[in-house]
């Protein structure tokens, strides 16, 4: 298996275990799509993927209704998407993606959670250098296609990782290429089940089980945090966690 997949598969199986806060994730990004393209998932291709996702994650439809709802009240807030960088203890390297209404807030609160952690909150550009931006597939061909060929297909579109598995076919791809293998898989008619944006660390750093201790303490206390949308770290996973 290669990189890409191997690291997002142990991220997974560990967001598992706290979907109240990935459904409030989802949320928020469903609000800042429908503020940006509108409510209508026909047309707003954002939107389409983010509900797909949803329903990937079990998130109950009467919640993804109402984040529509929210995000053309008048009233609504506006979120902000903001990606904070730092070291956490012991020199792992950190990516925090967050979704805010208030910029002073979110980075006061990550900075805390550095600081009390034993990291340190960098500057833009510090550590992202570190991590590949990539958009990741998950969909289910058409009955007879040839995975082989359909993986050919798919390396023009500049995807670098292929995995047929038994529910669906993973892709891994530059970020850059989201847009067009979306139309792309759209326009074959494929089932798209998931879409979106991961950050893979370039080099992962060994740690011991006192040090990765520390790590995750850092981990949980960002994940708890409502504006943080996503944490990314280059502290390789222990090998029962894959």
């Amino acid at each position: 298996m290669g990189r890409a997949f191997e690291y997002r598969k142990a991220r997974k199986m560990k967001r598992w275990g706290h979907m109240a806060r990935v459904f409030t994730k989802l949320g928020k990004e469903i609000e800042m799509a429908v503020k940006a393209g509108g409510s209508d998932p026909s047309s707003n291709t954002r939107l389409r993927i983010l509900m797909q996702n949803a329903k990937a994650e079990n998130m109950p439809k009467e919640n993804v209704e109402r984040a529509i709802k929210r995000a053309t009240d008048k009233d609504a807030s506006d979120y902000k998407e903001m990606v904070y960088e730092g070291y956490g203890p012991h020199g792992v390297a950190f990516l925090v993606e967050t979704a805010t209404d208030n910029t002073n807030r979110t980075v006061a609160n990550v900075r805390m959670y550095f600081n009390k952690c034993g990291g340190t909150l960098g500057n833009s550009g510090s550590v992202a250098f570190m991590f590949e931006h990539k958009c990741t597939f998950k969909f289910v061909a058409a009955a007879g296609v040839d995975p082989e060929e359909l993986e050919l297909e798919m390396i023009d579109l500049g995807v670098d990782e292929f995995y047929a598995e038994e529910d669906g076919i993973t892709v891994y791809a530059p970020y850059e290429s989201f847009g067009a293998i979306q139309k792309w898989l759209e326009d074959q008619g494929y089932e798209i089940v998931s879409g979106e944006s991961v950050r893979i660390p370039t080099d992962q750093k060994e740690l011991s089980a006192e040090e990765r201790e520390a790590v995750e303490k850092l981990v949980e206390k960002l994940e708890e945090d409502d504006d943080v949308v996503n944490v990314y770290h280059a502290m390789k996973e222990e090998e029962g966690e894959e």
